[in-house]
């Protein structure tokens, strides 16, 4: 994960308005949708669980993932740059 995606990760993380708002976005569905991959989101929960819990290392490889893709990599960037590019 580059630095810009994890400030932005941070950020999300300290501001629990911008991220509902993020996350009812068409971005931030196909995020989500991306995410979540064939399993109904099963992966995707227990990564957010692990997260919770302090460990990111499964959340920052499936991100890492998506991010390696031509789309998701697109996606980032426009969800970065809606945040401010921050």
């Amino acid at each position: 994960m580059d630095e810009q995606t994890i400030r932005m990760i941070q950020q999300l993380k300290s501001d629990p308005a911008a991220l509902q708002t993020l996350m009812q976005s068409p971005d931030g569905q196909a995020l989500l949708q991306l995410l979540s991959g064939g399993d109904r989101g099963a992966a995707l929960q227990r990564a957010a669980q692990s997260a919770v819990r302090g460990d990111p290392a499964e959340m920052a490889r499936m991100v890492r993932q998506v991010m390696n893709t031509p789309d998701g990599a697109a996606l980032v960037g426009r969800i970065s740059k809606a945040m401010g590019g921050r």
